[in-house]
């Protein structure tokens, strides 16, 4: 995550702010730029640019930022749609007449936000679902439990639907317990489940990418119910942590890879705001991990590079939560194979990158 300041005042301000704290002044998120805009209200619809080099002048709140807070990006004047490009993907919400799923709907917007704001850094961002059968688009359906019956979080064809009650903090920590994760965030489940959704696009547009894949992960073709039964049933193998980033990864060659790939996605982005807030360490004997960024960490160059200044300042992260009496904040450690399962994603995501690269440069000719 970058660092954002007002226009106005030169303050700093956060991606999910609306206001700037000391001026008051309006903010919004602009996804073409990836940074956050400081306004002047001319009035509800038109906001006006204070940054002279953004090549929009006037800008409007999307209807969701407007009318229920649940959102915080803005569109240019010019365009004429309702939504902006992270509400768009948004299909199904919880039934806002129960006063506590605005509640909900806004933190799991939210959560989603900050999801989408990697993947337009990464240059994956995902386009909306244009009818049932587009299973290359993507749509988000929020639910809640209804008379008993459970929300299965998942994804299939292009739909990722998530149970909105884990917006309730209780709720999703009594679920993180049972389940004996070490983890559980909303912002975890977005970037699980898109994970089976990249997968499904990789697969349509590189076929030979699968045979990477089933090198690192294992043959997908195998049967999906039968071997998530048999996790259930049986649970993960005792040397899970040899092989796998969580216990939930050892159901199924897909489990395995929407879990890595959360995973990646985790790394990336603390790694990110680490690099744009100046982060450094110098470790004080030879063994130790220093922190220093010789390349920004997104689809950089050198991973093995990238992986150092992460275990440095998982180091730092952890030592500062237990200062403060918090659990850590990362309690994994990874393998020799699950590295090899990430450096596998990195690759993945470098040639996706030089593919649109030379695609477009070939175009532009």
């Amino acid at each position: 995550m970058n660092v954002f300041y007002c226009e106005n005042c030169k303050h700093q301000v956060f991606f999910h702010n609306t206001v700037c704290q000391y001026c008051s002044t309006v903010l919004g998120f602009q996804v073409e730029t990836n940074s956050m805009g400081s306004f002047a209200k001319i009035d509800a619809q038109t906001w006006r640019n204070l940054n002279p080099e953004d090549p929009h002048l006037y800008y409007r709140p999307c209807y969701n930022y407007s009318t229920y807070q649940a959102c915080n990006w803005v569109i240019p004047a010019e365009q004429d749609q309702l939504y902006c490009e992270s509400c768009q993907l948004t299909h199904i919400i919880p039934d806002l007449s129960v006063e506590k799923n605005l509640h909900y709907w806004r933190h799991i917007e939210s959560a989603k936000r900050y999801f989408l704001y990697l993947t337009n850094q990464l240059e994956i961002f995902p386009k909306p679902k244009k009818h049932p059968d587009d299973h290359l688009g993507l749509q988000f359906n929020f639910l809640m439990p209804y008379d008993g019956q459970p929300v299965m979080t998942g994804h299939a064809h292009g739909v990722i639907t998530l149970d909105a009650s884990e917006a309730d903090a209780v709720i999703r920590v009594k679920t993180r317990l049972d389940m004996a994760e070490n983890y559980r965030t909303l912002v975890g489940h977005f970037r699980h489940e898109s994970g089976h959704y990249y997968f499904d696009l990789m697969q349509h547009f590189f076929p030979e990418w699968l045979e990477g894949f089933r090198q690192h992960f294992g043959d997908e073709r195998q049967d999906y119910a039968q071997a998530l039964e048999r996790y259930y049933e049986y649970g993960p193998a005792k040397n899970w942590s040899d092989f796998y980033v969580s216990r939930y990864a050892c159901a199924h060659p897909w489990e395995d890879w929407a879990e890595t790939w959360a995973h990646y996605l985790h790394m990336m982005d603390t790694l990110d705001t680490a690099y744009h807030a100046g982060l450094k360490m110098q470790g004080q004997h030879a063994i130790d991990p220093d922190l220093h960024f010789k390349e920004p960490p997104l689809l950089s160059q050198d991973f093995e590079h990238t992986l150092s200044n992460w275990f440095a300042l998982t180091y730092i992260l952890n030592g500062l939560n237990r200062s403060i009496g918090q659990e850590d904040a990362y309690p994994f450690t990874l393998s020799g194979i699950v590295l090899k399962k990430l450096h596998f994603i990195h690759r993945s995501l470098l040639d996706i990158h030089q593919r649109i690269f030379t695609h477009q440069n070939t175009h532009q000719v």
